[in-house]
């Protein structure tokens, strides 16, 4: 389920009328800040699993 170009213009709308102008570009450097540092987690997470997954396989 995908948000279409009317959901996203209607989000940035609201995004400016409660947040105004000024504070738009700081809270999406925050967003892209947090993701990022969510995919480095979740990659880390999922490395750490496939490397366990080796293991056992050898050991078998």
């Amino acid at each position: 389920m995908g948000l279409g170009a009317g959901s996203v213009i209607l989000i940035v709308i609201f995004a400016l009328l409660v947040f105004g102008p000024k504070k738009l570009p700081e809270l999406g450097r925050a967003v892209g800040h947090t993701l990022r540092e969510f995919k480095s987690a979740t990659k880390g997470i999922m490395e750490d699993t496939e490397d366990e997954g080796k293991k056992k396989e050898r050991n078998q």
